[in-house]
């Protein structure tokens, strides 16, 4: 509301933020696993992740996205972030599964519990999910920076020269 020198306004109703954006370099859906990989060789461990971390709530690990990759997934509403620390899965990318959650965000993610000794998530009875992924920044190593690939595919050993274009979505409208 514009007014003038001298002349009584009535409050002006809050004006709304202006909406704010959300830098969205792909996003898309894949089966999903877990894993946790803490060098105890406990539960199909194969030692500490690749990206010289220790296995830790967030850590997620692709088949072909670059090392340091970061992102969410959401699952039935529920959103975890990641980013990409280990490589796998190996063999279950051959059939659709590429994206390995580390076990303590499935847990939260599926109302599951993670149990710290045998590195399994228990009170929920599937193994993957079907889950939707947002990557928000590339990792600045070799891997594809676009839709994942099977392991078998090399990509992770791969610079891509060509990133898939990004998106700009409205995040949110207050």
């Amino acid at each position: 509301m514009v007014g003038t020198a001298g002349t009584a306004h009535a409050a002006s109703p809050a004006r709304p933020e202006a909406a704010s954006t959300e830098r969205v370099l792909l996003k898309g859906s894949t089966k999903a696993s877990y894993f946790w990989d803490d060098a105890s060789g406990r539960q199909g461990d194969t030692g500490l992740p690749a990206i010289g971390k220790p296995m830790q709530k967030g850590l997620f690990a692709s088949p072909s996205w670059p090392l340091g990759t970061e992102g969410y997934v959401v699952y039935n509403g529920r959103k975890a972030p990641f980013f990409i620390g280990d490589r796998g899965p190996g063999i279950p990318s051959e059939s659709g599964v590429m994206l390995d959650i580390d076990g303590k965000t499935f847990a939260e993610l599926t109302g599951g519990d993670f149990d710290d000794s045998s590195l399994m998530v228990t009170g929920f009875g599937a193994g993957h999910i079907k889950v939707d992924y947002v990557i928000t920044k590339w990792g600045d190593g070799v891997g594809k920076k676009n839709y994942p690939v099977p392991f078998s595919a090399g990509a992770w050993g791969v610079y891509d020269r060509k990133p898939a274009k990004p998106i700009v979505t409205l995040a949110s409208v207050r």
